[in-house]
C-alpha cells in the first residue's frame, strides 16, 4: 500500500514536472514568436519607409521634368502677301472671314475679362468710330468661347465685336502662340498681336508682342496715313 502511494506520488511529481516544462517551452516560444513579429514589423516599416522615400524621390524628379507642350506654330502669313481663307464665329450673331471685302484690324489678346485685355477693348472701343470712318471694321480674337466673348463685350460694353477662335485657326496661321513664363512655369499662350489686312485678303502690316499703352492709337494713325496717301 506504502509503495502504491510512492509510486502515485511520484506520478505526480513526474506530470508536474512534465506541465512546468511545457509550461516554460511555450511561454519560451510565445516570447520567440512576439520578438520575431517585432522584428518583421520593424523591418518592413523600415523597408516601407525607403520605398516611399524613393517613390517620393522620384515623383518629384519626373515634376521638375519639362511637360511636353504641342509645338508653337509658325506663321503662315507675311507681310504683302495674301491670308488664308477661313471663317469664324463672332458676337451678336456674326461671323469673321477673310477675305471680308473690307479693309479690318484684328488683333489677337490672351483671353476675356484679364486687366490688359479689358483696357486694350475699351481702347479700340473708344477710336471705333474713327477707324470706321477711314473705311476700316476692327475685332477683337481669342481662344474664348462666344459665351465668354458675349458676356465679356456686354460688361465692357465694346461696340466692336470679338471673334471665338478655340481651335486655333486663325491663331495658327498668324503664328501668334507662344511660350509664356507664368508663375515659373511655361505654358502656351497667345501672344499680343495686331494685323491690319485689306479688303482683297492681303497682309498690310503686323504689331507683334504688342503693349497695350496707346497701341490703338498707333495703329489707328498708320490707317489714317493710308486714306492719306
Amino acid at each position: 500500500m506504502a509503495t502504491k502511494k510512492k509510486l502515485k506520488k511520484k506520478v505526480n511529481a513526474v506530470k508536474k514536472k512534465a506541465k512546468k516544462v511545457a509550461k516554460k517551452a511555450t511561454n519560451k516560444t510565445s516570447k520567440k514568436t512576439k520578438a520575431l513579429k517585432k522584428k518583421t514589423k520593424k523591418v518592413t516599416k523600415k523597408v516601407a519607409k525607403k520605398v516611399k522615400k524613393k517613390v517620393a524621390k522620384k515623383s518629384t524628379k519626373e515634376s521638375k521634368k519639362p511637360t511636353e507642350m504641342p509645338p508653337v506654330p509658325t506663321a503662315k502669313v507675311r507681310e504683302g502677301k495674301g491670308v488664308p481663307v477661313f471663317e469664324l464665329a463672332a458676337t451678336n450673331q456674326k461671323s469673321f472671314k477673310i477675305p471680308s471685302g473690307q479693309a479690318v484690324v484684328l488683333y489677337f489678346y490672351p483671353k476675356d475679362s484679364t486687366p490688359g485685355c479689358t483696357v486694350e477693348g475699351q481702347d479700340f472701343t473708344r477710336l471705333h468710330k474713327e477707324f470706321q470712318e477711314s473705311g476700316v471694321e476692327v475685332y477683337g480674337i481669342s481662344r474664348d468661347s462666344l459665351k465668354s466673348h458675349e458676356n465679356f463685350k456686354s460688361k465692357q460694353n465694346y461696340t466692336i465685336e470679338l471673334v471665338s477662335d478655340p481651335e486655333e485657326t486663325a491663331c495658327n496661321i498668324f503664328g501668334v502662340i507662344k511660350m509664356k513664363n507664368m508663375y515659373g512655369k511655361q505654358v502656351r499662350g497667345i501672344e499680343r498681336s495686331t494685323f491690319y489686312i485689306n479688303k482683297e485678303g492681303e497682309l498690310v502690316k503686323e504689331w507683334r508682342g504688342v503693349s497695350v499703352p496707346g497701341h490703338a492709337e498707333e495703329v489707328l494713325n498708320f490707317v489714317k496715313s493710308l486714306t492719306k496717301s
